[in-house]
C-alpha cells in the first residue's frame, strides 16, 4: 500500500497505524510471526467490517484487540500439536490491550520498546537493522535487502536467525534501564537513521519519498532525546530535521527527483532549519560531538546556502575529512569524494570516486551516479553517458530512473 486512499479507511489506516498495531502485538503475544499473522487478520477484518459498521471511535485499539483474539483462536487450532490446558493457558494468559493514549508521544511506547528490542546486545547490528526495517517499519524483504546492500536471500536468512535468537533468549521487550541506556544507544540511532533514509529515498518503488518514515524516524529521535539527552541523539535529531526541511523541493510536480542545485530554496521549510540548526550548535557545543554531529553540520552548511554556488564545500570536504576518520566507510568516503570534486574539480574527485568503484560499490547505483555527475560536470560526455546507464541498470526507483534518463538524455543532446 504506497499511498492513501481516500475513499478506502482501511488502507489509509494500513499505512498510518499498521506498523503502530504490529508492535503492540508483538508485546501483547510475545512472538514476531504471530503478530504478523494477527495485524493481517485485524485488516482482513476491518475490511469486513468497518464498510457495514463505519470506522471505530479508535482504530487503533479496534485493530489490537481484533488482532489479539484471532491470535488467540490461532493457538488454540494448534491444540493437536500440544496439550490442551497448555495451549488454553498460553490464549488465557495473554492480556487484554488497554486503551491506548491519544497522544502518540509517550515515553513508553510500544514501537520504540520493540526497536530496543531489535537492538539487543545480543543481536550484531547487521541483523538488528534488517529486523527493525522489516518488523517496525514494514518494508518488503527487498527494499531492505537494498537499504543494506546485500543480497535478498541473505537477509532473509539474517532476519530468519535474529528473530530466533530473541525468542530463544527471551529478549525482554522493553525499553532499558538508565545505567543500560548509553550501551544500547549506538545501534538504536543507527537504525533510527536508515528509517529516515528509506524514507528520504525509498530504496524502490513509484515514490521518492516516504514522508511516514521520516517522520517516524524523527519523533522516535525526539523520544530518545526526552529519554537520554546526549550529544549524538541531539545531532541526530538535527540532522533528520534539517534533511527533512528539503522535502517540498525534492520533487516536481509529476514527482520527479529534483536534484539539490536545481532546488527552489523558497520552498524549504525555514523553521526546520532554524531548530536543526540550534540542535546541531548544541551538539557540536558539547565537545563530544560525533559522527552524527559532523552529518549535521554538514546538513546545516547546505541549509544556510542562499544559492547552489554559495555553498561552502571546503567547509563541508573538511568536515568529511572529519567524518572518514572515525567512521571508514566507503559510503563516506564517497560523499567526500563529491565534495573534494566540488571544491577542487570534478577532475580531483573523479580518482577518488574510481578507487572506491574498484573497491566494492561497483554495484552501488550512487557510486556510479556520482561519477557520472563528476564526468558530465567536466565536459567528458561520452563517459558520463555510459556511468549513467551503468547507475540506471543497478535502481529500481522509478523516479530516479528517470531522472538519470533525463540526464542521459542531456548529454545526448
Amino acid at each position: 500500500m504506497q499511498s492513501d486512499t481516500h475513499d478506502d479507511p482501511v488502507q489509509v489506516a494500513y499505512r498510518r497505524d499498521g506498523r503502530r498495531v504490529f508492535a503492540t502485538l508483538v508485546r501483547l503475544l510475545g512472538d514476531f510471526d504471530l503478530a504478523e499473522d494477527a495485524l493481517q487478520n485485524a485488516f482482513a477484518a476491518a475490511a469486513e467490517r468497518w464498510p457495514q459498521d463505519g470506522m471505530p471511535a479508535n482504530p487503533v485499539a479496534w485493530l489490537v484487540s481484533a488482532g489479539r483474539f484471532r491470535a488467540i483462536d490461532q493457538i488454540r487450532r494448534q491444540r493437536r500439536a500440544a496439550p490442551w490446558s497448555e495451549v488454553d493457558e498460553k490464549a488465557e494468559s495473554l492480556p487484554d490491550p488497554a486503551p491506548l493514549p491519544e497522544d502518540r508521544d509517550v515515553l513508553e511506547d510500544d514501537r520504540l520498546r520493540l526497536i530496543f528490542t531489535c537492538c539487543h546486545p545480543s543481536l550484531s547490528e547487521q541483523a538488528a537493522v534488517a529486523l527493525t526495517l522489516r518488523e517496525i517499519c514494514g518494508l518488503s524483504t527487498e527494499a531492505v535487502a537494498s537499504a543494506c546492500l546485500v543480497a535478498p536471500a541473505t537477509l532473509a536468512q539474517r532476519i530468519v536467525r535474529a528473530k530466533t535468537k530473541i525468542r530463544d533468549a527471551r529478549i525482554p521487550y522493553e525499553v532499558p534501564d538508565a545505567p543500560d541506556l548509553p550501551a544500547r544507544l549506538g545501534q538504536v540511532l543507527r537504525v533510527v537513521y536508515l528509517v529516515f533514509n528509506e524514507g528520504y529515498s525509498a530504496a524502490q518503488g513509484t515514490d521518492v519519498l516516504r514522508p511516514d518514515l521520516t517522520a517516524e524516524a524523527i519523533r522516535l529521535a525526539r523520544l530518545l532525546l526526552e529519554l537520554l539527552p546526549e550529544p549524538e541523539v541531539r545531532s541526530l535529531l538535527a540532522l533528520m530535521v534539517l534533511q527533512d526541511s528539503r522535502r517540498a523541493a525534492r520533487t516536481d510536480g509529476a514527482g520527479d527527483l529534483v536534484p539539490l542545485d536545481a532546488q527552489d530554496r523558497a520552498l524549504w521549510d525555514t523553521a526546520a532549519i532554524a531548530e536543526g540548526r540550534a540542535l546541531a550548535r548544541d551538539a557540536l557545543g558539547s565537545g563530544r560531538a560525533g559522527s552524527y554531529s559532523l552529518q549535521a553540520a554538514i546538513a546545516a552548511c547546505h541549509a544556510v546556502a542562499p544559492a547552489p554556488e554559495a555553498t561552502d564545500w571546503a567547509a563541508i570536504a573538511g568536515f568529511y575529512d572529519a567524518l572518514l576518520s572515525i567512521e571508514p566507510s566507503p559510503v563516506v568516503a564517497l560523499n567526500r569524494a563529491v565534495a573534494v570534486g566540488m571544491r577542487d574539480g570534478p577532475e580531483a574527485g573523479l580518482p577518488l570516486v574510481d578507487a572506491l568503484l574498484q573497491g566494492g560499490l561497483d554495484q552501488y547505483h550512487l557510486a556510479h551516479a556520482a561519477k557520472a555527475d563528476l564526468l558530465r560536470r567536466a565536459g567528458r560526455g561520452a563517459e558520463a553517458r555510459a556511468s549513467y546507464a551503468a547507475a540506471l541498470a543497478l535502481t529500481r526507483q522509478e523516479p530516479e530512473r528517470r531522472f538519470l534518463a533525463r540526464r542521459m538524455a542531456d548529454l545526448d543532446r
